[in-house]
Order: structure tokens, then sequence, then C-alpha cells
């Protein structure tokens, strides 16, 4: 199995669903069915890997049938285990698309030059995405962290994937 960084978590085995070893699974993709896009599975710490049998959506939400988990014990010993796929299994984007956990670790600078830090995190809000920047620890605002809205053309001007950096209209004193 590959390095640890190289695994993506896509969601999390649940409770045993009936005796034959199916089990409840939770999805963090954006569609709930969108999990059974990727194969084949890695669960847990030591990432065993696990091949889908079948599934159904149950409720609303899915349950699944792995291969070689044949009874509510087997499915039992797999509960509360995080499903991984290997970051090469996503979809290859166009050059001016990008995932957003290629935007950590980005540097991010002000159109005039100014250093805001670097991407910590991004997360959904209600209206839009944001962008967590952690200062860096010289910041002339003394700043610790700043929220960016992540709005293309009004706050993001470009992201450069090569240079590992992120333009923005942003004022350093918010």
């Amino acid at each position: 199995m590959s390095q640890a960084s190289d695994m993506l978590v896509v969601g999390k085995i649940g409770a045993p669903y009936g005796v034959q070893g199916w089990v409840k699974v939770t999805t963090y993709t954006d569609e709930t069915q969108g999990i059974f896009d990727y194969a084949p599975w890695f669960l847990g710490e030591n990432g065993t890997e696990y091949q889908v049998d079948n599934w159904r959506t149950h409720n609303k939400g899915v349950v699944a049938k792995l291969v070689g988990v044949d009874t509510r014990d087997d499915a039992d010993s797999i509960k509360n285990l995080d499903i991984s796929i290997k970051a090469e299994q996503l979809p290859q984007l166009a050059d001016d698309e990008y995932y957003w956990r290629e935007l950590v670790g980005m540097q991010v600078m002000t159109e005039s030059g100014y250093d805001l830090g670097t991407v910590k995190e991004m997360f959904e809000t209600g209206s839009n995405d944001v962008m967590l920047v952690k200062a860096n620890s010289n910041d002339a605002f003394g700043q610790k962290e700043r929220m960016l809205p992540f709005l293309h053309d009004q706050v993001i001007k470009e992201v450069n994937k090569q240079a590992r950096t992120i333009k923005v209209d942003w004022d350093p004193g918010f």
C-alpha cells in the first residue's frame, strides 16, 4: 500500500445491517452514491483492501456488502473504520481546476505582493467556500489566521498549482 498521505478518507463503515455481512456506510462524497465510484476501498489504519460486492440506498443513506464480510460478526469487526481510497483514484482535472487538498499549504499573496500566509484548511459555509489562512509569525497586522471567501474573480484572482501560490484581492488588515 502507498503512504498514508496518498490516501483520502471518503467515508466510514457504520453499524452492521442485517445478518449477512452488510454494513451501513457514512459517505463524505458530494453525492451519497459517489463513494461507490471508487474501488477498491482501504479500511482502517492498516489500509486493508476490500472490494464492494453490492450496495443499495437505505432510508436516507446507503448500505454495502463487502467481499469477504459474510456475517454480522464480520460486519461488526469493521465497524467505525475509515474508508480510504488512493489519491490517484480521483478523476484527473483540467489544468484550471483543483481539489481542495491541493490548495492546503499554498502560499497566499495579495495582488500588491503582501504575504498573507499559507492555506491551513478549506471548508463550506451556506453561502460560499472559505479558505482559512494561517498567517506568518511576523505578520505586520498581528493576525494569526484569516478567513477569506473563496470567490473566483472577486477575491481569488489566480491559483498557480505549479508555483503553489494563490493571488488574492484582500486587505491584509482584515
